[in-house]
């Protein structure tokens, strides 16, 4: 090939043109030879069965299927039991497959062949299909309605054997679990009955029977601090009503007026009211004490001024007045001794609850720690014991269903047939592999032979190539001997079209296309 040169697309068709002959004589013998091999291979038929899983009859929330109830699980399985050596070399044996291979060949590997002409691809969700490869199409037809009714027996003795399997195996495990769970429910039993108050089961219930005993301390504390404070001011008023003077009869100076004790009164209220509530029991008593003042006061106003001579008599009143006070005064403070007294035996009593419950508390981290030791396994035992029972419930059940076969099974949906034409070889595609591979070759070959020449064919390869200017062009001459070689070469192209359309019309017309 000449430095640097390049091809345009016009240079390339005129090369194809030139080297037409070659393209198609390399390209009939491939396409010859791929005929001639496709010829010589055997024609391949293949039956199929095309199969449905058929989900229970029964409602799944009435009655639940034992094993898998999914076509992947299912298949899956019984794709391995079905395609064991012991069931392939069964089939082999009862339609005599294989014959001349049985001859030269150990079973074993006359099985790993039948299991490569069998296929059982999935279709949907709950279908699948299942085909034999065989050169006879009968044979194809017999296996493949074989392998499907295969397919249908062994799902219904696998889900009976499991079922019964199932039934008898949660029977034994559930009286063990029964006798377990009865052993550890006596133990259980036994510490309770001992230790009920302090379990944490009953945390919650001492501490609000803890914290109410404290609430019942805390207000009985609050209303004796009040009853010792109203007993200071009772004191307090004895002890101003003890300072009072005596009423004198000669210069008739005597105690404070109902006016002043009244003011006093008003002070005490005031001063009460600021440090307790408007229902205390001292501002209550405070609130009778000023009602009497002024009812008192109110009367005096209303009394006619006394004689001269009756005032002598004035100051044994106000002494007789004063001994009552003093005596009420006394009387209130008794009475909130007596209070003081019983709160006090109250007292005393909470604070025996609250070291019981207090008791009970710090005994439950121990409780809890041997009672976490005796329920280590009885929850467990427990969930177990109720899971094997509905189980075996369950499993019983399902063994009824697959007896009467209204379980999950297999069905044919569309029987095998006798293949009515082989699948394989695809003979077109061999010829038009054969064309190609031909084709290539010319193509290579082209390739090779113009890699190879370092000819001028243009006016512009001398100019760039050799420097020189191109004043004239001699066309080509053909001679005769060049006439007769294209010639030859016509008549070779048109038999090979020629016996190649013979050879298609001699195997029965061109075949389907695979799509």
């Amino acid at each position: 090939m000449l430095p640097g040169k390049t091809y345009s697309p016009g240079e390339v068709l005129h090369l194809v043109r030139r080297r037409a002959w070659l393209l198609i004589l390399l390209t009939m013998a491939g396409a010859g030879g791929a005929m001639v091999i496709s010829n010589y291979l055997p024609s391949m038929y293949r039956s199929e069965a095309l199969m449905l899983f058929e989900p229970q009859r029964v409602p799944g929330e009435f009655v639940k299927s034992l094993g898998a109830a999914g076509v992947d699980e299912r298949l899956d399985t019984l794709k391995s039991e079905i395609l064991s050596r012991s069931r392939l070399e069964a089939v082999v044996n009862e339609f005599g497959l294989y014959p001349a291979l049985r001859n030269t060949m150990p079973m074993e590997d006359i099985v790993l062949r039948m299991g490569g002409d069998i296929t059982v691809k999935p279709e949907t969700k709950v279908s699948f299909r299942v085909s034999y490869v065989s050169q006879d199409p009968r044979t194809a037809q017999k296996v493949a309605e074989r392998l499907s009714t295969l397919f249908i027996e062994e799902n219904i003795r696998d889900r009976e054997n499991v079922a019964s399997d199932t039934s008898g195996f949660l029977d034994s495990q559930l009286e063990d679990a029964k006798r377990q769970l009865i052993e550890h429910e006596k133990k259980l039993e036994e510490y309770r009955l001992r230790y009920g108050n302090e379990l944490p089961t009953q945390a919650t219930t001492n501490l609000q029977a803890m914290q109410n005993a404290q609430a019942q301390l805390l207000a009985i504390n609050d209303a004796t601090d009040r009853a010792r404070e109203r007993r200071l001011l009772l004191e307090r008023q004895l002890d101003d009503l003890d300072s009072e003077p005596v009423t004198d009869t000669t210069t008739g100076s005597g105690p404070a007026s109902t006016e002043q004790q009244l003011a006093n009164a008003r002070e005490q209220l005031q001063t009460l009211l600021g440090r307790m509530k408007a229902n205390h029991p001292d501002v209550k008593a405070m609130q009778r004490t000023i009602r009497d003042l002024e009812a008192k006061a109110a009367a005096e106003a209303a009394e006619p001024p006394p004689p001269p001579k009756a005032a002598a008599g004035r100051p044994k009143a106000a002494d007789l007045a004063r001994q009552q006070r003093r005596r009420d005064l006394t009387e209130q403070i008794q009475d909130i001794d007596r209070q003081l007294a019983a709160r006090q035996k109250q007292e005393a009593k909470l604070r025996g609850v609250i070291d019981r419950y207090e008791a009970n508390l710090d005994a439950m981290p121990k409780r809890e720690s041997d009672l976490v030791e005796l329920t280590r396994d009885y929850t467990t035992l427990q969930t177990t014991y109720q899971s094997l029972l509905q189980k075996r419930q369950d499993a019983k059940i399902a063994a009824n269903l697959e007896r009467r076969n209204i379980g999950p099974q297999f069905k044919v949906l569309d029987p095998a047939k006798v293949p009515e034409r082989p699948f394989s070889p695809n003979r077109l595609l061999i010829d038009l592999g054969g064309a190609a591979g031909g084709l290539a070759l010319a193509a290579l070959f082209i390739a090779l032979g113009e890699y190879r020449d370092s000819t001028f064919k243009h006016e512009e390869e001398v100019e760039r190539l050799l420097n020189l200017r191109v004043f004239a062009l001699v066309p080509e001459m053909g001679t005769p001997s060049g006439r007769r070689a294209r010639r030859i070469v016509a008549v070779g192209i048109a038999a090979a079209v020629v016996g190649g359309v013979v050879v298609v019309l001699l195997r029965g017309g061109v075949p389907p296309l695979p799509f």
